[in-house]
């Protein structure tokens, strides 16, 4: 498809400039726009994915917007799903070495991803591939021949490694051939411009040397911020726990937005929905005058953002269940109800197990430590002491903080 003839090169770029850390070089990326508003072809725009999870969040749709830009601009989007680098996993931030994942559970993981990125992607525009259609065929010689491309001293500029070789962390040889095979990813398709996260960096410079030595013209390396989780304070991640999955159910994924705090809301309009910087502009205008109440700005972020991924009818309805619930002080509509068996639970039962085995709470550990902080109830009571039993011979009400609620019942 034949880029927009109407959007000039230099506004394309100040177009794609928004919510950027660094574009590497901002003058060739100039460059290679020009040359393909006046010739019709478009970018080949790459991003990769390790599927090491089976669910997107809205810490990676911040990338996945500024490839959407380029498609709106008429350019090409080519997301390789790692199935193959994903068996290695990226060393990336890690202070030891990952568990190699076995093929089954990646090749699960990146089916969910193929559907997931459609909720933001033009599937007209986007080219989805396997990176083992060409890593899985590379003969031992190739492989030698690729590792020569690059010393030792240059894989421990990575901070990670570098920090782990000073410590006396062991780094497996494997290690070291991740950000060659991602980098040799973009030697297979010839992209234009690669795109990441910040910590992303090493890996996607590495994509531009291996394209100089295979005699490619090198792809433009593009970084993107990293959006803060909900608890205000480290990068949005699954396994910690402060996440919003793209999935999640509308009325979850707007109580997830509403218990972000007040400084990440700016933050959150800028990478997460598809407001103008001029809407976005006048929200803080308003939220600095005090015309705004900051519950209503982030009323108004779960409505832009549940709309993004379900609809704005769901948007509403998410927003109605919202006030009903929390502002009104009244219950979900409806409540998942638990039958325990008779054979296994006896009443009065332990809260904390209780907890527990129904998935209100990854651990004892932390169910504990939500009572401590005053964040459970039961049949709407908070519960303070931590040896708590509860009869179960009837239909009773578990909640944690103000969106998860469940009724238990011994059978």
């Amino acid at each position: 498809m034949a880029v927009m003839k109407k959007i000039t090169p230099a506004e394309q770029l100040e177009i794609i400039k928004r919510n950027t850390v660094e574009i590497i070089p901002e003058g060739d990326l100039y460059r290679k726009l020009k040359d393909s508003y006046e010739t019709g072809i478009p970018l080949k725009c790459k991003l990769g994915f390790d599927p090491s999870a089976p669910d997107l969040h809205l810490g990676h749709a911040v990338v996945l917007h500024k490839i959407r830009e380029f498609q709106d601009l008429g350019h090409e989007a080519v997301i390789i799903l790692g199935d193959f680098t994903g068996r290695i996993g990226d060393p990336t931030g890690r202070a030891e070495a990952r568990k190699q994942m076995s093929e089954e559970e990646v090749l699960a993981n990146a089916r969910t991803y193929r559907e997931q990125v459609y909720k933001i992607l033009d599937p007209a525009k986007t080219e989805l591939i396997f990176n083992s259609s060409w890593l899985a065929e590379l003969k031992f010689a190739r492989i030698i021949e690729l590792s020569s491309k690059i010393t030792v001293a240059r894989m421990l500029e990575r901070e990670d490694f570098s920090r782990r070789y000073r410590e006396g962390v062991p780094i497996s040889l494997h290690e070291f051939f991740y950000p060659l095979m991602q980098g040799y990813d973009s030697v297979a398709i010839r992209a234009d411009v690669e795109l990441g996260a910040t910590e992303q960096k090493f890996n996607l410079l590495m994509g531009r040397f291996l394209q100089k030595e295979y005699g490619q013209e090198p792809q433009i390396t593009l970084t993107t911020p990293i959006l803060i989780g909900t608890d205000g304070l480290q990068k949005m991640s699954k396994s910690l726990g402060n996440y919003i999955g793209i999935t999640d159910p509308p009325g979850e994924m707007y109580g997830k937005i509403m218990s972000i705090n007040d400084e990440s809301m700016l933050e959150y309009f800028s990478l997460a929905t598809r407001l103008s910087p001029g809407e976005i502009e006048g929200i803080r205008r308003d939220l600095d005058r005090g015309r705004l109440h900051p519950r209503d700005a982030k009323m108004r972020l779960g409505h832009e953002i549940v709309a993004l991924y379900h609809g704005k009818e769901e948007a509403s309805r998410a927003e109605e269940e919202f006030r009903r619930v929390f502002q009104r002080q009244g219950l979900p509509d409806e409540i998942p109800l638990i039958h325990l068996d008779s054979s296994n639970w006896e009443t009065p039962a332990d809260l904390i197990r209780l907890l527990a085995h129904t998935g209100m709470v990854s651990s004892n550990s932390e169910a504990r430590r939500l009572i401590q902080q005053g964040g459970v109830r039961v049949n709407g009571k908070k519960i303070k002491e931590m040896k708590t039993n509860i009869d179960i011979s009837e239909e009773t009400l578990l909640q944690i903080g103000k969106r998860k609620f469940i009724k238990v019942l011994i059978k």
